[in-house]
């Protein structure tokens, strides 16, 4: 029987309860193997002096297979070229950049050390399945050691347009690493159309009748295979004791106010400041709203000891008071700010009761909180998305409001439109926006990109 192996860059053994506080990459992974079993190969998240054997765990219908880093390793693979130069370039913040040939050459060397340790145990029948950009070279890796399986590849965030792209001093190396895939996959179509451009420009490529990708050797199928959410579990999440608890005591101290809600990592990808301005804006043009609206700002800690995310924190937390500080009153403070983690199902609770979810940031690869907020809702009396052009979302979902988050004046006005929105209004939106949930779904993800990994097309059976 043909195994699925899964390839991420962090791999923790997940138990249900686990799986309720996982994050978008992990629970997407999680449902694509938890079926028909297989194995999930990656980094054990342990960082030790020198590493070991691979790990074995198993849960389930799981095999877990877990490398340690060195403290070497994981400074240059993973705080330096994965964090310092991918993340930000593709995420179009080069002014936050950095390219250091050293922390490029750890990258490619874990990489290398990795695929090797797959390489031993791998069957000539399994498809293995790479994710995100921690793993770009893997499947070169495996290529130059023999290996002929099919192998694809999914990027969970953005590619960004070729003149970002090549910025990157290794941009070539990295784009020929995305060309020895079977199958290579992005969030949506920009982000596909962005990629095919770069390989016909820069890579000599072309595309084929039937839409495959030639680069060389090397015939490759691209495509957009946007990751959805499990709407039933979100719904099942919504409706448990934890999330009627959590929103039974968030909605008590409302007072009856609005809730506005935002949920994110703590990442400057997030536009987090941005959403505050917004929201300030809207208090200043509309003060009709001020004492009946509450923005809940909930940011999970992200990569604390890097000095960019440090100081986000601080202009966070600087934005937030001078804000309650300049228009809020004793009786109600406009912004709550929590810098904590919350179980999805406490979230699903908070989602239900939020008049309006704010999902605004400056890029990101698809953005699973909008789906979730919009599960959540009560289809009687459900809230309004407000989503920024610039998630993967917004090229998915049909009805959420739509806003620029760099344009501050008009997400306010988006803002005071969707508290305002008339309930049928809100039940047209949020149907639309359920029905197309659906039809992207993780389940279709999942099922869409290895249907294409075994080399049929939508229609093949």
């Amino acid at each position: 029987m043909r195994r699925l192996v899964i390839v991420s860059n962090r791999v923790a053994p997940l138990t249900p309860r686990k799986v309720a506080s996982a994050g978008g990459l992990a629970v997407g992974v999680h449902a694509a193997l938890a079926e028909s079993g297989g194995i999930w190969f990656g980094w054990s998240g342990q960082v030790v002096a020198a590493p070991g054997p691979v790990r074995h765990q198993r849960a389930g219908s799981i095999s877990y297979l877990l490398a340690d880093l060195s403290e070497s390793e994981h400074a240059g693979y993973y705080g330096g070229f994965s964090n310092r130069a991918l993340w930000p370039t593709f995420h179009y913040r080069l002014d936050l950049a950095t390219f250091e040939r050293a922390h490029y050459e750890t990258y490619r060397a874990v990489n290398r050390r990795l695929a090797g340790e797959l390489a031993r145990i791998l069957r000539p029948t399994d498809h293995v399945w790479v994710h995100d950009y921690h793993l770009i070279p893997f499947g070169r890796e495996l290529r130059r050691l023999g290996v002929a399986n099919r192998i694809g590849f999914f990027l969970h965030i953005p590619f960004p347009a070729p003149e970002v792209y090549i910025v990157l001093p290794w941009h070539r190396s990295l784009a020929e690493d995305l060309c020895a895939y079977d199958v290579t996959g992005f969030q949506t179509a920009s982000h596909t159309r962005q990629f095919v451009d770069y390989a016909i420009e820069e890579l000599g490529g072309e595309l084929a009748p039937n839409g495959d990708l030639v680069v060389g050797e090397r015939r490759l199928t691209v495509g957009a295979f946007p990751i959805g959410i499990d709407v039933e579990d979100v719904q099942r999440m919504a409706a448990s004791d934890e999330a009627r608890r959590n929103a039974q005591v968030l909605s008590a101290t409302l007072q009856r106010r609005q809730l506005v809600i935002g949920v994110d990592r703590l990442d400057y990808s997030k536009g987090i400041p941005e959403r505050l301005l917004s929201f300030e804006t809207l208090l200043k043009e509309h003060p009709d709203w001020r004492g009946s609206v509450t923005l809940v700002q909930i940011s999970a800690p992200s990569r604390e000891d890097v000095p960019e995310y440090q100081q986000l924190r601080t202009t966070v937390e600087g934005l937030a008071g001078r804000i309650n500080g300049r228009l809020g009153a004793a009786e109600w403070t406009p912004v709550r700010y929590v810098n904590r983690t919350y179980s999805r199902r406490a979230l699903a609770g908070f989602y239900r009761i939020a008049a309006v979810g704010l999902v605004t940031p400056l890029r990101d690869g698809m953005n699973l909180v909008a789906g979730e907020y919009v599960a959540a809702q009560d289809p009687e009396r459900p809230g309004v998305l407000v989503l920024s052009r610039f998630a993967g979302a917004a090229e998915v979902l049909e009805g959420a409001v739509i806003v620029n988050p760099y344009d501050t004046d008009k997400t306010a006005t988006a803002l005071h439109h969707a508290l305002a929105m008339p309930i049928e209004e809100r039940r047209e939106r949020h149907a639309r926006l359920l029905s197309s949930q659906r039809a992207h779904d993780v389940h279709n993800w999942r099922d869409r990109f290895l249907r294409a990994l075994a080399g049929l097309r939508d229609g093949q059976d």
